[in-house]
């Protein structure tokens, strides 16, 4: 299955992705975000009960972490049976949010709990809790420290043992601060990254936190998919192998792999 979806609309044309407000003759020019067109090339039932916060491809297996209290938990997927296996059930009062593969390790972030979920890559059995402050949304990493979004125009790069604070990435759309970053994939040297509330991904450069490109995937899911539970788009996996990307949302009933035209 293929469809093509045209972007119509410019960064600034995003909520939260730019501003409408005069800029002062002597305000240096900033560059503006780039749009894409997306391919769908592929397409993949999805558990509609799993509200994706974390998704990643390693192995030939596609990792997810889910939300909501009570019903949290991680898991992997083999694609080519659609069978999913339970690694780890969270505490009913830990909200899961976002996961990333490094290393031996497994790591798993919680919302408003402060608390990081480490699991052994091997044993599949959880070694160790780490605590950090303020909330946790996506996490991904670059083979080397992680990267993790709170709900804010930040993004932490972190020590994987220590997760002590190396540096902050200040992100922004067209000159301007960009919040509710989500769920969060490394690809190619770039983050990639949900935008809360919409069914939107901007690219982002690690080194200047400049959204370089947007896409927009709004109807990626179709109409007759949608239940009182479907959510947002929220989910990004990479298989840097092959150069797959796919994409999901929260409960949604499908798992799409695009391409950028």
């Amino acid at each position: 299955m293929k469809r093509i979806f045209y972007i119509l609309i410019a960064c600034t044309a995003v909520v939260s992705c730019g501003s409408t407000r005069q800029k002062s003759s002597n305000t240096p020019a900033v560059a503006r975000a780039q749009v894409a067109e997306v391919e769908v090339v592929n397409v993949y039932e999805h558990q509609t009960d799993a509200y994706t916060q974390g998704l990643q491809f390693v192995d030939g297996l596609m990792w997810e972490g889910t939300g909501n209290y009570g019903e949290s938990r991680l898991q992997y997927t083999d694609l080519s049976t659609g069978k999913s296996t339970v690694v780890a059930t969270l505490p009913a009062e830990h909200f899961g949010e976002g996961i990333t593969l490094l290393g031996d390790k497994i790591y798993q972030l919680t919302w408003q709990n402060g608390v990081m979920h480490i699991y052994d890559r091997k044993t599949l059995r959880q070694i160790d809790q780490r605590k950090y402050k303020g909330e946790g949304w996506g996490l991904t990493t670059d083979g080397e420290s992680l990267y993790m979004s709170d709900g804010t125009p930040d993004i932490r790069v972190l020590d994987p043992q220590s997760l002590a604070l190396k540096r902050r990435i200040a992100v922004t759309c067209n000159g301007e601060s960009l919040p509710y970053l989500n769920e969060l994939e490394w690809i190619d040297g770039k983050i990639w990254a949900n935008v809360y509330t919409l069914d939107q991904i901007v690219i982002i450069d690690p080194k200047s936190g400049v959204v370089e490109t947007i896409v927009d995937l709004r109807g990626l899911l179709p109409q007759s998919e949608y239940t009182v539970t479907t959510d947002v788009l929220n989910g990004i996996a990479y298989d840097s192998a092959t150069k797959r990307i796919f994409v999901t949302g929260k409960n949604w009933s499908k798992l799409f792999e695009i391409r950028l035209l």
